[in-house]
Parts: structure tokens; C-alpha cells; sequence
């Protein structure tokens, strides 16, 4: 999937997280996180942040991540709606 503007997904509330996937400014997935447990759990949320963007077949993008203490499976949904918001797309696969 190509990324071809912005897409956001999510909200600032208590165990949510906020994505905004954009173009990418280099190559490859870049991740930018924010989050009050980063330290205990940023390298998880870092990892299914790119997990999901690769099951996408997303290659390059910037991605900019607000937690507030949301579960993997918020996370996941929250990037898979920002990447198809991003990339325009309608060909919704909630199983990846």
C-alpha cells in the first residue's frame, strides 16, 4: 500500500492511542512514539505498530504514535484505520 496523505485514527482518551500515519520524509517505517509507559513497553508498541503496517504491505511511511495505555489489539486497529485513511483505500482486510 502507498501512503498518499495523512491518515489519523484514534483519540486522547484513557486507554486509547492517537496514529497519524503520513508520507514518508525517508526510507523505510519510521515510528515516532509518545506514551507515559514507554519505558516498560515502547518496544512492544513499537513492534506491533510495524508489524501491522508490514502485514499491509505498507514499506515506507512516518508514524506518530500518542499512547494512553492502550491494549495491542487498539493499537492494531488504530494503525490499520490510519494506513487505509492514508493510503485512500476501501479494500478493508480486518483480518491482516
Amino acid at each position: 500500500m502507498e501512503i498518499v496523505t495523512t491518515g489519523l485514527a484514534g483519540t486522547m482518551e484513557s486507554s486509547d492511542i492517537m496514529v497519524t500515519v503520513s508520507k514518508p520524509t525517508g526510507e523505510g517505517i519510521t515510528i515516532e512514539l509518545t506514551s507515559s509507559v514507554s519505558k516498560q513497553f515502547g518496544k512492544q508498541i513499537r513492534g506491533v505498530i510495524r508489524e501491522c503496517a508490514q502485514k499491509l504491505g505498507v514499506t515506507a511511511a512516518d508514524i506518530s504514535a500518542v499512547d494512553q495505555g492502550a491494549l495491542d489489539c487498539v493499537i492494531k486497529a488504530r494503525v490499520k484505520t490510519a494506513i487505509y485513511r492514508a493510503c485512500l483505500s476501501t479494500d478493508y482486510r480486518w483480518e491482516v
